[in-house]
């Protein structure tokens, strides 16, 4: 049986990310990926938005990784010329009983030490967004918009230069806590691995790897939901020109329908939240009606026969409907007698922005272990 010090399950932004930091750090690392190659699922699915960490409670994960991740992020594309832009964002308020909310959401940012906003008067927003129907805004300009593949190929490419080794087409069916470290079971031949460290950042499927060790996913609060989230973009030239988000959705099911711009200036909106029993990536049509009533809500003027449908993407949340927005869980489980296994599960937004965090605090927790 091949042994290696750390493997890593998964192969998304997080655990490329995870991977390019552990990399210069120690030999024998080996990165797991079910599909052909990196990046197939959330990470491939989203805004691609460089979050400011507005939204998330203080002290929270979410947070301060956010926080963290963004300043790194913005580094690590101006030294490897990953293509971003740092457009700026506006929370827009289209009515009166939205004010006191967007307030709160001020105060939340600022509480989380997030830099520069500002809370905007109707005329203000005018002056920088003209189309908008905002009657009041917090406009955070450090907000931005990355090429979330861009990123990952550069990840990757540190990681494999310094000797990291990718199994690709390789399915995780099987981890079990042994002596000396973990037997990691692959689908693919029957083949077996023995890692000292193994790190869970199987994304969708994170809640069933961690399963798989013994854990009680249900006891424990890991059980994973999928939320879907659909994009339909905006077939004539912009009206505005950063990102546009109304007052989101109570408990962060999801941001509500948002305007987002990628790199080449496309206008996108979404995603909208709904939960689904399996992954499922195609797009009903039929919604381009609450598409187009959430987007006019707070862009005026545009055209609902210019809104084709665009992709998907699914969340792994660990809230279910109605439930109150719950925290990353990353965590060492030698409580739990399974020392050498870090999980990292419920990683959704901000992962993106977070991921060159995450991986520092995961550096920092696998010292220990080897």
């Amino acid at each position: 049986m091949e042994e290696v010090s750390i493997a890593i399950i998964g192969a998304g932004v997080v655990g490329l990310a995870i991977a390019a930091e552990l990399a210069a750090q120690y030999d024998n690392v080996v990165v797991i990926e079910k599909h052909k190659t990196f990046g197939q699922e959330t990470s491939s699915r989203n805004s691609e938005v460089i979050h400011s960490g507005i939204y998330y409670p203080q002290g929270s994960l979410k947070a301060r990784l956010c926080i963290d991740g963004a300043k790194f992020l913005y580094e690590i594309c101006e030294k490897n010329s990953i293509p971003c832009k740092k457009l700026g964002k506006l929370i827009v308020a289209t009515e009166q009983s939205e004010l006191k909310i967007l307030e709160e959401f001020l105060l939340k940012g600022n509480r989380n030490d997030v830099e520069a906003l500002k809370l905007l008067s109707k005329r203000e927003v005018a002056g920088l967004e003209p189309n908008t129907n905002a009657i009041a805004a917090v406009y955070s300009p450090n907000t931005g918009i990355i090429d979330s593949h861009s990123l990952m190929k550069h990840f990757f490419a540190v990681a494999d230069s310094n000797g990291v080794l990718f199994a690709f087409n390789s399915e995780v069916t099987r981890l079990t806590k042994g002596e000396k470290g973990f037997h990691v079971g692959i689908k693919q031949d029957g083949y077996q691995l023995k890692s000292k460290v193994v790190i869970n950042c199987a994304g969708l499927f994170s809640d069933t790897i961690a399963g798989m060790a013994g854990i009680d996913i249900q006891k424990y609060g890991y059980k994973l939901k999928f939320c879907k989230g659909s994009y339909f973009s905006y077939a004539k030239p912009s009206p505005v020109k950063m990102l546009v988000y109304p007052v989101p959705h109570e408990e962060l099911v999801g941001l509500g329908v948002h305007a987002t711009l990628d790199l080449g200036n496309r206008l996108r909106f979404g995603p909208d939240a709904e939960y689904v029993e399996e992954l499922d990536y195609k797009i009903d049509a039929n919604k381009k009606g609450a598409f187009y009533k959430g987007a006019v809500k707070i862009i005026a003027g545009l055209d609902i026969d210019s809104f084709i449908p665009d992709m998907s993407g699914v969340r792994p949340k660990l809230q279910g409907p109605g439930e109150k927005t719950k925290d990353f869980i990353i965590r060492d489980e030698s409580d739990k007698n399974l020392s050498g296994l870090i999980n990292l599960i419920g990683i959704e937004s901000p992962g993106l922005t977070a991921s060159p965090a995450i991986a520092k605090m995961v550096s920092g927790m696998i010292k220990p272990l080897l």
